[in-house]
């Protein structure tokens, strides 16, 4: 199994950790707030460590799990750190009502990322059209990601499997604009037509 080293210490981070702790991965939990990465290293055990925040990560698989509004500065704050890493971007780019997205016309959040991350850094957009509760609490999920790299597809889509959910690829990296609007179409569905957020997205693919 692999090491996996996740920046942000949020309810997002504590899902994904906990599938990837179950999954048999190693956990490092990275904060700006060392507590609040010792907190959730803590909590999921099974020899999770706490990094250093702005250091270079241990795990080559880097999962983002921090707010949109926070990602160009963390980014930032590793600089070349990241270099050669797959950055698994998990945000959903919308604003503070959640009415709508924020990204620049043409772009997306996870193409701002690809822009603002090392130039050896490879973006993948993943798991932003699951919520964290359903994340924890149900067993097979679709999980739909989109990157540019073939490299950091296979690896993003082996640990996805692992994870005991069903990776869907959906394209280049120019398809998480999509991906993220479907993030903003289910946080809308779960406000008002579905009325809860324990909902997910799933394909029927057909077997005739």
């Amino acid at each position: 199994m692999s090491t996996i080293s996740i920046i942000g210490s949020g309810g997002m981070a504590a899902a994904i950790g906990g599938r990837t702790v179950k999954a048999g991965h190693t956990i490092e939990v990275i904060s700006r707030d060392r507590s609040k990465a010792h907190a959730l290293a803590t909590q999921l055990d099974a020899g999770a460590s706490t990094g250093t925040y702005g250091a270079a990560p241990t795990g080559d698989i880097v999962i983002l799990a921090v707010p949109y509004s926070s990602a160009a500065a963390v980014l930032a704050d590793y600089g070349d750190a990241l270099d050669g890493k797959v950055i698994i971007d998990i945000t959903n780019p919308i604003s503070s009502d959640a009415a709508s997205l924020v990204t620049p016309s043409g772009s997306s959040g996870a193409q701002e990322i690809a822009k603002a991350a090392s130039t050896g850094a490879h973006v993948v957009k993943a798991f932003n059209t699951l919520f964290g509760p359903v994340l924890t609490q149900r067993g097979r999920l679709d999980a739909f990601f989109a990157a540019d790299d073939p490299e950091a597809k296979a690896r993003v889509s082996t640990f996805i499997e692992s994870l005991g959910l069903r990776p869907l690829d959906v394209g280049g990296l120019h398809m998480a604009a999509t991906l993220e609007a479907i993030g903003l179409m289910l946080i809308g569905l779960a406000r008002n037509g579905a009325g809860s957020f324990d909902i997910a997205l799933n394909v029927d693919i057909g077997t005739a």
